[in-house]
């Protein structure tokens, strides 16, 4: 069984979502909290992290979604870290498990192939997708169906009530095609 076939059914996933400021990735995490605390009837707990500048520097998300109580609110050893700029797969990526999954912005970040040979690395064209939908402003949320779609983390329902519930007003439509795009280029189209 492949390590993204399992990682719906755990009890207990800890995720990191890294990228820059400005690319939306607190909400990606505050979205992937709210569907499994609201949604999915879960518990989970959030933290994030900024560089010195809001845009352009450095940000970070940890999201960790458990069935039981959670003892600590801060990702130890991540089951999935997504990535959305060479600079987070620079800090975040290199000190993963070895058994982690690593989800990518395929034209934003190059990978190192030597040091991912063996490792699950699942590449989407988060930022492509969304500007062909003409909102590149909407990667993180296309980065979202993807995972959802790729990990089957949480259920594809629940991210979607939760991104309907959290983006702004007048832009639910635009956000659940972004999620449903992410989420149909990981499956290929199944549900």
């Amino acid at each position: 069984m492949s390590a993204t076939a399992t990682l719906g059914t755990r009890d207990h996933v800890e995720i990191r979502l890294g990228g820059f400021g400005g690319q939306g990735i607190v909400l990606a995490g505050y979205i992937l909290g709210r569907a499994a605390s609201v949604h999915a009837g879960r518990n989970a707990v959030m933290a994030q992290s900024y560089g010195p500048e809001s845009r352009g520097g450095a940000c970070m998300t940890e999201v960790v979604i458990a069935d039981g109580e959670i003892a600590y609110p801060r990702v130890v050893t991540p089951d999935v870290v997504v990535v959305m700029s060479q600079q987070a797969y620079a800090k975040y990526a290199s000190g993963r498990p070895a058994e982690s999954v690593l989800v990518v912005d395929e034209d934003l970040v190059e990978l190192d192939e030597e040091a991912e040979a063996r490792r699950t690395v699942l590449k989407a064209p988060a930022t492509r997708l969304a500007e062909g939908l003409g909102r590149r402003i909407m990667a993180n949320i296309v980065m979202l169906g993807f995972v959802c779609g790729a990990t089957r983390i949480l259920e594809r329902d629940a991210l979607r009530d939760a991104v309907a519930a959290s983006v702004p007003r007048g832009t639910e439509e635009a956000n659940l095609l972004a999620f449903d795009t992410g989420y149909d280029h990981a499956t290929g189209g199944a549900p």
